[in-house]
């Protein structure tokens, strides 16, 4: 699942939060970052925000539910 121009970091990091499986961010190297991981999403926030918004990423969601969670909060806010 690619994603862009995430505004409201915070809330997006309580929905991963919220998540059941495996969510990872895929960096650029191909590296896959369980963002389940609080170590792993201060790495992403340190690395990939500017201005208080992820302007790009790749995600892998292991569960369809989390899927459902995920495109609920991109889609309503």
């Amino acid at each position: 699942m690619k994603i862009k121009n995430i505004n409201n970091p915070k809330r997006f990091f309580e929905v991963l939060n919220e998540c059941q499986g495996r969510v990872e961010l895929v960096t650029s190297e191909g590296d896959r970052l369980n963002l389940k991981s609080t170590l792993c999403q201060y790495i992403a926030l340190t690395q990939m925000f500017k201005d208080a918004r992820i302007d790009d990423v790749e995600l892998i969601v292991s569960d369809p539910e989390d899927f459902t969670k995920l495109l609920d909060f991109l889609v309503r806010g």
